[in-house]
């Protein structure tokens, strides 16, 4: 697409306004990169939030979509359907758990989660429902998974919350061992917290708090929403600790685009009978056929070596920044990464990258005082090489 010479204006009034959007439509999209209405391309280092974890228009996924919606596309969640089936087997023989249920969203994941977890609570634990969560964790929008999470001023947000949720420090084994309590079920935590600033959980801790919740009889609950499928260079963030949870949640990558995520649980934990869960969409044939698509292309030789490679080739360029530049440091896993900045200029940074010319870049800050990159999984070095020449341009404009 190119350059247009009058730039046609955007009138989106009829949208409801629930965050602030630039003046711009995305109109195309390939890889790494996004095409806007005037014909600017711009790197994408957010990708939907790591929802697009093979980029944008991923020819498997295009043509996972094409096939499955010639043959079947929604047959009801009363049915069985052949692409539901083997994306389940695909999930369970690559991780440690038994059972799957298909929902939507991250947020539909998690409270599915929660109400297996007190499910469980009621049948083994007299009754416990008490899910002990960490401060700066992102689990949802909903109510529950709102008042789940400990982001800082959503204690208070569409109050009443809903109770039963208190939170502890993340890599602080003592905070959660406060916090139990008789009506204590599980633990629910995200291996690397993104939202918070992509901040990841520590081995020994992870090894602590599994040790401590089997003491307990309390279940675990690994949130990989955001840090699972690939994002961390393992198929699932929590293989890098060593430990067998008992209750996942994913969304975002799962689907590489398509609104797609998954509970998955332990035989013995799963507890649910009919009545107790659903949904219209969950499991229908079009969403886990992509999920096929993106879980065959995440499982090809050498690719998850390749996203801990670029992970660590990331890592290198963002502390040749930091060098440069006199910044706090760097942390992540993967492909999930931070950029502490030592000063609040984040915002900044975020507009000037994307109004930078010839070519934008989009980037996140979560917090004023960091940068959160998410590019795809298949990124290439060259692309993180442009995305770290156009911050050390706006880092220069700003010093």
């Amino acid at each position: 697409m190119n350059q247009l010479s009058d730039p046609r204006p955007v009138d989106a009034h009829s949208v409801m306004h629930i965050t602030k959007r630039p003046d711009i439509i995305m109109m195309e999209g390939n890889g790494s990169w996004l095409v806007d209405q005037n014909g600017k391309r711009y790197l994408d280092f957010l990708q939907g939030w790591a929802v697009n974890c093979l980029g944008h228009c991923n020819p498997g996924i295009v043509s996972a979509l094409n096939k499955q919606a010639k043959k079947l596309i929604n047959p009801s969640p009363a049915f069985y359907n052949e692409p539901m089936i083997r994306l389940s087997d695909l999930l369970t023989n690559h991780s440690c758990f038994d059972k799957v249920f298909f929902a939507n969203s991250g947020a539909e994941a998690n409270e599915g989660a929660i109400k297996l977890a007190r499910k469980w609570g009621q049948l083994h634990k007299d009754g416990a429902y008490e899910i002990i969560t960490f401060d700066h964790s992102f689990h949802g929008r909903t109510l529950a998974t709102m008042s789940a999470s400990g982001k800082p001023g959503w204690d208070t947000l569409f109050a009443p919350q809903v109770p039963g949720f208190p939170k502890a420090d993340l890599n602080d084994i003592e905070s959660v061992k406060r916090c139990i309590t008789d009506k204590t079920v599980a633990v629910m935590l995200e291996p690397v917290q993104g939202e918070g600033g992509v901040i990841p959980a520590d081995d020994a801790f992870m090894k602590e708090l599994r040790q401590l919740t089997k003491e307990r009889n309390l279940l675990l609950i690994v949130d990989e929403v955001q840090a699972g499928f690939g994002r961390t260079g393992k198929l699932f963030a929590y293989q890098h600790f060593g430990i067998e949870p008992d209750i996942m949640t994913l969304g975002k990558g799962i689907g590489g685009g398509v609104p797609l995520a998954a509970l998955l649980c332990t035989d013995a934990v799963a507890c649910f009978v009919p009545g107790d869960q659903g949904g219209t969409y969950n499991g229908n044939a079009l969403m886990t056929a992509v999920g096929i698509s993106v879980i065959e292309q995440l499982l090809a030789p050498g690719f998850l070596a390749s996203v801990i490679q670029k992970g660590e080739f990331l890592q290198d360029e963002l502390l040749k920044l930091c060098s440069e530049f006199g910044l706090q440091g760097e942390r992540g896993k993967g492909l999930l990464r931070a950029l502490m900045l030592g000063r609040e200029i984040g915002p900044s940074l975020v507009e000037l990258a994307r109004e930078h010319e010839p070519q934008g870049l989009l980037i996140n800050s979560p917090r004023p005082d960091l940068l959160r990159f998410m590019p795809a999984l298949n990124v290439t070095e060259d692309e993180i090489l442009t995305m770290c020449a156009t911050l050390r341009v706006l880092l220069k404009k700003l010093s």
